[in-house]
């Protein structure tokens, strides 16, 4: 894997936050679909993906929010 463009402490956690909230917001379509082709196993798949997103994704910006407040500067 290539090395981060920004050399900051936080931009791993700020690249995996923005993903898993961006996967979160993705899967509503994909729910969606499989709604609409009446694949209720599927959609509730893709709720469960998710619920594991929007976690991984509020986990992240609790951890961001304590990172940036004991910050100096």
């Amino acid at each position: 894997m290539p090395q981060s463009p920004v050399k900051d402490k936080n931009y791993d956690l700020v690249s995996i936050l923005h993903m898993s909230l961006e996967n979160a917001w993705r899967m509503e379509h994909y729910i969606k679909d499989a709604e609409q082709e009446g694949d209720a196993e599927l959609a509730d798949w893709f709720r469960k993906i998710q619920q594991n997103s929007q976690k991984a994704g509020d986990q992240g910006k609790q951890m961001l929010k304590k990172r940036l407040q004991t910050e100096p500067g």
